[in-house]
């Protein structure tokens, strides 16, 4: 018997409802189990998560809807999955609060990326994080603080800023957390 008290509900878009649910239901089965709810899907996009009395903890309802952001922003199922842990995080950036037309939002989300995805890339690889560009949105998975470091150097390159800035900030937290893990082990 459901709890109906307890949901969730989140919209995402049409075309990445398919992937949520995953080959013959798969992702929706597996986020069901690890975390002890139930999610309908409707053909609109409009998913409904419900506690249940096998709900594992008092925050999955919330875990199991940042899952279902993830993969709606264009994670996949994989990634999203990591939102299980308690240390990892998912932030959604709006990047029509940079650009005022979508030509300008094309051309900010193309120095997101980077040419081939280069920038992208270097983002992920010197942070730890996951990046997705998707829509209007720019969306980071990964632990909290180093979403936070990626969300800075994001906003550098939405503000306009030079690619060459913002790397030199990645290099320059990089080498401050290095030097933390070099203490720790002192």
């Amino acid at each position: 018997m459901l709890d109906y008290e307890n949901i969730e509900v989140v919209k995402i878009p049409k075309e990445r409802t398919g992937v949520l649910i995953g080959k013959g239901g798969d992702t929706k089965k597996k986020i069901e189990k690890a975390l002890g709810i139930e999610i309908e899907i409707d053909e609109e996009g409009e998913v409904t998560i419900y506690s249940t009395e096998e709900q594992k903890d008092a925050l999955s309802l919330w875990k199991a809807r940042d899952i279902v952001k993830a993969i709606g922003r264009g994670f996949s199922p994989e990634k999203s999955l990591k939102l299980l842990s308690d240390t990892y995080m998912c932030e959604i950036m709006d990047i029509s609060e940079y650009a005022n037309s979508e030509r300008a939002i094309m051309r900010v989300k193309g120095r997101i990326i980077g040419s081939g995805g280069k920038s992208r890339r270097y983002i992920e690889e010197l942070t730890g994080t996951y990046i997705s560009v998707y829509g209007k949105t720019v969306s980071i998975l990964g632990e909290f603080e180093q979403v936070q470091i990626s969300k800075d150097a994001i906003e550098m390159i939405l503000k306009g800023m030079s690619h060459a800035k913002m790397y030199k900030f990645l290099e320059r937290h990089r080498q401050s957390v290095k030097r933390r893990e070099l203490e720790l082990w002192k």
